[in-house]
């Protein structure tokens, strides 16, 4: 799953004027003799900061490469609407996607072949190579991996000190995070724990609570085929931690049809005491949803049974429509906007500088898409400039490292966590559910799409 993520109203619709008119436009050139290259920006609702970051790294990248001419297209990943734009043109020349979907999109032929481009920066060999092979079939490379999350446990810092909790010691255990949510949810009136059901997004939390308790819902054959293994006991306790919560306890709020966007409204509005989601979504939180920082906490996911961390992310891509100009321009501005800042000194201070000026976050705990090593040293050029509260995500920092990092899993991905969304959302709304049978009833719906 992603990550999803400005100047005065007026500029807002200025700007939103141009994105729509880049968007019913071809690229290429333009009367200047520029390469008119469409950039994806930001989801609709991002604040006014935003945009004016954005608005400075373009001048920037434009300064250095005044043969091409950058226009902000606004933009969120939509996994049912992809086909359809792409076939309308509708998208913009470069994008993301989260990993797992880049499968899909690469078997549908949607995603350009960059492997030459990757290959002449010099850079290959620097990727982690579990993040590089989202982006691969066989030895061709079809994007830039630009940023990658392990799952962690949000929490609000006072939330818990309204509860008697001491936010610096946050639960560490499947029972001490029930115990806690109980105690938020009669301590505070607010929900102790909240959970996604919707939109891929309940499945997708599913298969982390699944992954962390040492589960895994299917299970790869090594020759393009899968076989589903949904039923199994990681997963049934995942549900059964859910069940308790909401049906003994009376700790998982009221509103169960929640998904990416509105629990990161919830929790930024102070409703929540703890939710799972990737460790990146710090930023989105601020920027979109006006978090305040000193409610803020970040902890590891708990982990037993020999499970791990489910992780992710997503890649820059390039639109397989475009024209050979088009694509060496791609190529150019990913380099320049996702890549360099993770790799060079200069590019990294700058791009902070620019960030930091606008307001945005700095420092925000991601897994590297490079090495540790690279990853540990960039932090040291940015460190004046960082700006999230991390020694209120010490937990996270100084926890993830022990955790191993589990995959997503690759086939039919969004399309099994959209059938589980069914599942988390029937245990949460019927007391009685039998979870044995929707375990099973899954399984079999699992593989009639993994057989397709």
């Amino acid at each position: 799953m992603k990550s999803p993520r400005t100047v005065a109203i007026a500029g807002l619709a200025a700007f939103a004027m141009v994105g729509a008119l880049a968007a019913c436009s071809a690229g290429g050139g333009d009367d200047s003799g520029k390469t008119e290259l469409r950039v994806a920006t930001f989801p609709p609702g991002a604040d006014a900061a935003a945009y004016d970051a954005f608005a400075e790294q373009e001048a920037q990248f434009e300064k250095a490469n005044p043969d091409i001419d950058i226009i902000g297209v606004e933009y969120e990943w939509e996994g049912p609407t992809f086909a359809v734009q792409l076939a309308g043109g509708s998208l913009p020349d470069v994008f993301t996607v989260p990993f797992t979907d880049s499968k899909t999109l690469l078997e549908n032929g949607q995603l350009m072949d960059v492997t030459d481009e990757v290959e002449e920066l010099g850079y290959a060999d620097k990727f982690n190579p579990i993040i590089l092979d989202a982006v691969k079939d066989g030895d061709r490379i079809y994007g830039f991996p630009r940023q990658a999350y392990a799952m962690g446990l949000h929490y609000n810092r006072t939330l818990f000190e309204q509860a008697g909790l001491d936010p610096d010691s946050p639960p560490t255990t499947w029972d001490e995070i029930r115990k806690a949510a109980k105690t938020i949810s009669e301590k505070t009136g607010k929900a102790g724990f909240m959970e996604m059901t919707q939109n891929n997004t309940g499945g997708w939390q599913l298969v982390a609570a699944s992954a962390a308790r040492g589960g895994s819902i299917q299970e790869d054959n090594g020759d393009g085929t899968y076989t589903s293994t949904i039923a199994n006991d990681a997963t049934k306790a995942a549900l059964e931690f859910l069940h308790d919560l909401r049906w003994e306890d009376n700790s998982l709020g009221s509103n169960f049809l929640l998904d990416w966007g509105t629990i990161n409204q919830e929790f930024a509005a102070g409703n929540i005491g703890m939710y799972s989601s990737g460790s990146d979504v710090y930023t989105a939180l601020v920027r979109d949803f006006s978090l305040n920082p000193d409610d803020y906490g970040l902890t590891v996911v708990p982990v037993e049974n020999g499970g791990g961390t489910l992780g992710g992310g997503d890649i820059a891509v390039v639109s397989p429509t475009v024209d050979d100009a088009t694509k060496a321009a791609a190529v150019t501005w990913i380099d320049w906007f996702y890549m360099q800042k993770l790799l060079d000194e200069d590019a990294a201070v700058l791009d902070a500088k620019t960030l930091t000026e606008s307001g945005q976050a700095i420092g925000t705990p991601l897994l590297p898409v490079l090495d540790r090593e690279t990853y540990e040293e960039s932090l040291t050029w940015i460190e004046p400039y960082i700006n999230v509260p991390r020694d209120q995500m010490t937990p996270f920092t100084d926890g993830i490292w022990e955790q191993t990092p589990v995959g997503e899993p690759k086939g039919k991905t969004q399309e099994i966590y959209a059938l589980l969304d069914t599942v988390v959302q029937a245990v949460l709304t019927d007391q009685n559910a039998d979870i044995d049978a929707l375990l099973e009833a899954a399984d079999v719906d699992a593989q009639a799409l993994l057989d397709e």
